[in-house]
């Protein structure tokens, strides 16, 4: 995993043309291969909280898999996990080993307390990594005109 970077832009854009991808993300394509190279010039997560989505990459092939990583959200004042990734990586655990690893990475070396995660109720796929990497329901919420599910997990005290 490494930050996106501006050379993504390709891989940004072909990921969120996908229906199926976007279907439980509340998302919109980008326009075109331009409004994703915007959204990278602009994307501020690492340089004003420490974290930010991280692209996925084969160690084998440098291939651009998909992203995964952590978000803050001033408004809410909390950190979520996220990822999505191009179909033919899904089911093969990506998503989970990829999520740990943000996990421990906001516990351990940004010293988050708590890191939630959201999904649509019919997003059985994704609760499941939830489920996975440790989160538990917290709550249900209206996702954007869907029924939508918050988990959440807290960093363990070293007691």
């Amino acid at each position: 995993m490494r930050k996106l970077a501006k050379k993504d832009a390709k891989d940004l854009y072909t990921l969120n043309l996908d229906k199926e991808v976007l279907k439980f993300t509340g998302d919109r394509p980008f326009e075109n291969l331009q409004t994703a190279m915007d959204f990278l010039i602009n994307y501020d997560q690492y340089e004003k909280y420490g974290v930010g989505r991280l692209a996925v990459i084969d160690k084998k092939t440098s291939k651009f898999l998909g992203w995964c990583g952590l978000k803050y959200s001033e408004d809410k004042n909390e950190y979520d996990i996220g990822f999505r990734f191009y179909k033919k990586y899904w089911n093969k655990g990506l998503a989970t080993e990829t999520a740990k690893k943000c996990l421990d990475f906001g516990f351990d070396e940004c010293k988050i307390e708590k890191i939630v995660g959201r999904a649509m109720k019919e997003n059985i796929a994704s609760i499941k990594v939830l489920e996975k990497i440790g989160m538990t329901f917290k709550e249900n919420f209206d996702f954007e005109g869907h029924e939508g599910v918050i988990y959440e997990i807290m960093k363990k005290s070293n007691k």
